[in-house]
């Protein structure tokens, strides 16, 4: 029993709301709530390898002082996906070997992380990431393969696949996550979870990361968790280059609302890799639900995806972006480390891709930034017509452990064989737009998940949606094998 009321199997299963709720109203203690956190990652993680640095004393400190923030999340353990959410005085690593050998710590708090701070959350300690979260899946050698709580010979995804495997495994209800090219919806669908990639500008990328295609948030199983997190969050503060307009305040209050009748466009293949029949099958499922929701839903997707010069050039501006972000990454992996790096520092795949980042030229980088400008303008126009966009999240079902990963032999396997699991989501990093990944679907025992993408700032369609198949299908009673 914890907190004398609950016994631990169905206290793993409360959401971050509902673990709040207990804590305010005295039937737990924030002391409770973080050790029970605790014990469980010591029973699973050795299964899942998801939690890279504890910081238990310290949270258990923190549980137990007056000083703990009185937020709407007071006395909830949260976990940091270990890169660029910094917090002043602990590792941060990003999964690169050469700064866990220099025991490399953070000097500030990264604007989210106050944020969560505020809130009340209590850090318990990092989650697993592949280095510099450059591939789909969460393999790092200076760590080792975060492996899914379903079927651990398979990939969580990447580059949250830490964050992923924590909360499927109910270590905690929801943990941070960001999302560059999918990196909150892949692992999100490989491990049964909500994962929402907010609209960009929606929560602070302070400091220094405005320049990047990455949003940051969640994963977690309700969708009140992410819409409560996200009002907690999504406060600008000064200086942010980029904040999105806001629909629909508060969020929380999105999940149980009506939407009303809304027109959906289904894209169930994106026209350049095959789409697997399962994840495709789970999307004309999903297409189904709505429409017995009273949406309408047809089968239409924005012209770009279906011109295959416009794909092509976004796929290459992209390369472009994703690249010379390599190459700053490399540079500052060096500031941190107070010399220059070499190919030994970092992973060989890591390495050719900055490489090939090296050989673009300004005039390349500025021509990407207009290639992307024109495919977010004929988004935007697709939009004024419908309300949201219905897609797989991934192409491919989650693969096995090693297939995604880099060699000596052939470098950029990694990056290769990532593109069929971020082909739908990659192109709403570039135009900003908001995407949410949801567990609909399986494939041999292991999740899938569908994806719904609404018009920038429209984070409250997806909230309400996604609250009505919630409902319908009630999928957060439905939990991995290895589970607390």
């Amino acid at each position: 029993m914890t907190g004398g009321f609950l016994p631990e199997d169905e206290l793993a299963q409360v959401d971050a709301v509902g673990l709040a709720a207990l804590i305010r109203d005295g039937q737990l203690s924030p002391v409770e709530a973080v050790q029970a956190t605790i014990d469980r990652i010591e029973h699973l993680d050795g299964e899942v390898n998801a939690v890279i640095h504890r910081q238990f004393d310290q949270a258990l400190v923190l549980a137990a002082s007056p000083d703990l923030p009185d937020g709407p999340f007071q006395g909830v353990p949260m976990l940091i996906k270990d890169l660029w959410a910094t917090e002043a005085g602990q590792p941060h690593h990003g999964g690169v070997q050469a700064l866990k050998d220099a025991n490399f710590t953070a000097d500030e708090d990264a604007n989210l992380v106050t944020r969560y701070k505020e809130a009340g959350f209590v850090i318990v300690g990092r989650t697993n990431t592949p280095e510099l979260g450059l591939v789909a899946t969460t393999e790092p050698t200076s760590t080792g393969p975060c492996r899914n709580p379903w079927n651990t010979g398979y990939s969580t995804g990447g580059s949250s696949g830490g964050a992923a495997a924590a909360v499927a495994t109910g270590m905690v209800p929801a943990a941070h996550a960001s999302d560059g090219g999918g990196s909150i919806r892949i692992p999100a669908a490989m491990c049964g979870l909500v994962g929402l990639k907010p609209s960009r500008g929606r929560v602070s990328q302070g400091p220094g990361e405005e320049w990047s295609f990455a949003c940051q948030h969640v994963v977690c199983h309700t969708m009140r968790d992410t819409a409560t997190i996200l009002d907690a969050c999504a406060i600008p503060f000064p200086g942010d280059g980029v904040v999105a307009p806001d629909h629909g305040r508060p969020y929380a209050a999105r999940v149980d609302a009506d939407p009303g009748h809304l027109r959906i466009g289904l894209m169930a293949d994106n026209h350049r890799v095959p789409t697997h029949a399962d994840c495709e099958e789970a999307t004309r499922r999903t297409a189904d639900l709505l429409s017995d929701l009273g949406h309408q839903v047809v089968e239409s997707q924005p012209e770009a995806f279906t011109q295959l010069g416009q794909m092509n050039d976004l796929a290459w501006a992209f390369t472009v972006h994703w690249s010379t972000g390599a190459v700053v990454s490399l540079m500052t992996l060096g500031e941190q480390l107070g010399r220059e790096v070499t190919a030994a520092d970092v992973e060989p795949g890591t390495w050719v891709l900055a490489e090939h980042g090296r050989d673009w030229t300004a005039p390349d980088y500025l021509r990407a930034q207009r290639i992307i400008g024109r495919w977010r303008r004929s988004m935007a126009a697709w939009w004024e017509d419908f309300d949201l966009l219905l897609t797989p999240t991934t192409a491919l079902p989650p693969p096995q452990l090693g297939e995604l990963t880099p060699s000596d032999d052939d470098p950029a396997r990694g990056s290769r064989a990532s593109i069929p699991y971020s082909l739908f989501t990659s192109p709403f990093n570039t135009s900003g737009q908001p995407a949410i990944s949801l567990p609909l679907g399986s494939s041999d025992g292991l999740p899938v998940g569908v994806q719904l993408v609404a018009a920038y700032g429209r984070e409250d369609q997806l909230m309400s949606v996604g609250g009505q198949l919630e409902r319908t299908v009630e999928w957060s009673t439905d939990r991995a094998p290895i589970h607390a």
